[in-house]
């Protein structure tokens, strides 16, 4: 599988949804929503920009697909190379 192609320049989650949906021959959100295990609005949510994709959903696309963690980001556009927690997180209450 060329995951290449479907890089862009910018972050934009829809790419992955679409791809997804590609690589799994999905026929809609819905389907994937199904296949991921996540409510729908979660899938809706994610390719209109208000909640993010998290290490948890790539963690399940990654046992779908078997595609890298690095690859699906680079499908969605994320070019971050480290991921940092906030100093509040982490912390005992």
């Amino acid at each position: 599988m060329n995951t290449r192609m479907a890089l862009t320049s910018t972050y934009n989650p829809s790419n992955l949804l679409d791809t997804l949906k590609n690589i799994l021959h999905l026929k809609n959100d819905a389907a994937l929503s199904r296949t991921l295990e996540v409510a729908p609005p979660v899938i809706s949510k994610i390719r209109h920009h208000r909640l993010p994709v998290s290490a948890s959903l790539l963690i399940r696309i990654h046992e779908a697909t078997e595609l890298s963690v690095a690859d699906l980001q680079a499908i969605m556009g994320d070019r971050r190379t480290k991921f940092r927690l906030s100093p509040a997180q982490g912390r005992p209450k």
